[in-house]
């Protein structure tokens, strides 16, 4: 586990150092598996009160985590390979800003670099729905729990329809891949399994 009382923060920040995750980081990357940072969660509340904001958060993202540079490098030398974008509570601002900003850095790298997004099932997604029909995501996962969960399927309901047919229509990038997110038990999601 890595955490600030367990392995202290960055002078300056609430930034954990977990130096000592960067060989297993590799060592996945070494095995074809791609390794990304979320952005938000079920209890995050989180957004952008501006471009500027969002632009900055993006460099910051870029020297911290990704092909950038920075003195304050939770994994040490290792890069990893994207973004995903769970964004739930909070503001829905600006995201587009912050992934065009991001992209501008990725599209240029001499890696493949990975932005994707984990909207509710609802279509479309209250937090991230502008930013997904405005920039191009990779992968999208529909987190289909609560709102539209699995019990949507048997009683008319479902709309994995309308999410694949927004990739092959409107999506930014025509490539961009939709996956089911489901909850694995009753205890993993508040409703919907």
């Amino acid at each position: 586990t890595c955490s600030v009382s367990g392995n202290g923060a960055f002078d300056g920040t609430e930034l954990p150092h977990c130096e000592f995750l960067a060989e297993d980081i590799k060592t996945c990357q070494g095995n074809g598996k791609i390794v990304t940072i979320s952005l938000g969660g079920a209890d995050a509340s989180v957004g952008f009160e501006s471009v500027e904001q969002a632009q900055g958060f993006a460099d910051t993202i870029w020297n911290t985590f990704l092909g950038g540079s920075s003195g304050t490098r939770p994994f040490g030398d290792a890069v990893l390979d994207g973004i995903d974008l769970d964004i739930e509570n909070g503001s829905h601002d600006h995201y587009s800003d912050f992934v065009t900003k991001l992209r501008s850095y990725t599209d240029s790298a001499n890696k493949k670099y990975y932005v994707t997004a984990a909207p509710q099932c609802v279509f479309p997604d209250e937090w991230v729905g502008d930013a997904l029909n405005s920039v191009a995501f990779d992968a999208v996962y529909v987190q289909y729990n609560n709102d539209c969960g699995l019990q949507a399927y048997t009683n008319g309901a479902w709309n994995f329809d309308t999410w694949d047919n927004w990739a092959k229509t409107s999506a930014k990038n025509s490539g961009v891949k939709i996956y089911i997110g489901a909850p694995a038990s009753e205890s993993s999601a508040g409703s919907g399994y």
